[in-house]
């Protein structure tokens, strides 16, 4: 199958949750054989940060103007048999418009950020990156998100078909690796900085480490304000590049995963850093929403902290009982959450739905 992408971004992890998802997925496309073009609007943000040069296995077309890149665009939808436009996407609308004039092309609609998407909505009544149109024309319009935000997708814009498509993890990039003296702690936490997601971290992992000077913890990422309330036994790396997540991973003994407030309040938002840090062999402590069951059993496959007692409790677990969840949600990432796993699914619903 060829599958024409216009994403947000492939070529930088840099502050956004799509390139590692994206990085996996075409991958694991093409090495099951499909043809994939990603195009990719060239922004000084992500140039900047960029981690990935040419992939390899699949295309990867940066522009720096819509108008550069329309005739390229347009010839690869034509010979395409799928296109794909998500979430983000800076030239989402005009890239919609030209898959949709092509009704020989199977359309999709990927949404990665649902929740945000919804909330966005129903502030502003526009969304950037949806077409004026709303979401029915498209064939199929994909959600990162389950549950309510599959429904709202229909009712609030107007979407035929809907599926889920989870995020996931490349077992060839993220698997156990010796401890890196620059990540090693008792308790971690990678992620980008965001505004609601600072009341949970405060109270999973901040709180915490004043509660357990004797600890060390870490946390990697971008974009953490000047007046971030570190802590005197927190260390702070600035952006974990993909291929550092490993050892960031496997250099803690547990790590945390925090939820943005929109995703958690419609649930079924399994983050791809669930299943990376699963992937590595290291145990979880996770924020609950629902759904959550979904992906890891709790207590067998993750710990759930509601609050900072919860995390003391995970802390204080001795090594043997870490190890038994760690090996469980590893077994369950590997057995349906690879990238490998997504790709099937994408094309089982672009088949049974074509």
């Amino acid at each position: 199958m060829r599958i024409a992408i216009f994403g947000l971004t492939v070529s930088s992890s840099w502050g956004n949750g799509h390139a590692t998802l994206w990085r996996g997925l075409c991958s694991a496309l093409a090495e099951a054989g499909h043809s994939i073009s990603f195009f990719e609007k060239d922004v000084p943000y992500y140039r900047t940060h960029r981690d990935l040069g040419q992939p390899c296995g699949y295309a990867l077309q940066l522009y720096s103007e819509w108008s550069e890149i329309q005739d390229r665009a347009q010839t690869a939808v034509t010979e395409c048999d799928c296109a794909i436009v998500t979430s983000y996407c800076p030239d989402a609308r005009p890239a919609a418009d030209l898959v949709l004039e092509n009704s020989k092309v199977f359309s999709i609609f990927y949404d990665l950020d649902t929740p945000v998407t919804l909330n966005a909505l129903g502030r502003q009544g526009t969304v950037d990156y949806i077409p004026s149109y709303g979401l029915e024309p498209f064939d199929l319009v994909l959600s990162y998100t389950g549950g309510n935000a599959l429904r709202e997708l229909q009712n609030r814009l107007g979407a035929k078909r809907v599926a889920p498509l989870y995020g996931s993890v490349d077992p060839s990039t993220h698997h156990p690796v010796p401890t890196d003296e620059r990540f090693a702690s008792d308790f971690s936490y990678l992620g980008t900085y965001a505004a609601d997601r600072q009341q949970q971290l405060d109270e999973l992992f901040l709180k915490p480490a004043n509660q357990c000077p004797q600890k060390k913890f870490c946390i990697g990422g971008a974009l953490y304000p000047p007046d971030f309330p570190w802590t005197g036994n927190t260390y702070f790396v600035r952006h974990v590049a993909p291929p550092e997540h490993p050892a960031f991973y496997s250099s803690s003994k547990l790590t945390l995963n925090v939820t943005r407030a929109a995703m958690a309040e419609m649930g079924y938002c399994p983050s791809g850093r669930l299943f990376e840090a699963a992937a590595c062999g290291t145990p979880i402590v996770s924020d609950w929403w629902e759904g959550l069951d979904h992906f890891f059993e709790p207590g067998k496959e993750i710990l759930i902290a509601k609050s900072s007692v919860d995390t003391e409790h995970a802390l204080n677990l001795d090594a043997g009982e870490l190890q038994a969840i760690s090996r469980a949600s590893q077994e369950r990432t590997l057995a349906e959450h690879t990238a490998s796993h997504r790709a099937s699914e994408l094309i089982s619903l672009i088949e049974a739905n074509a």
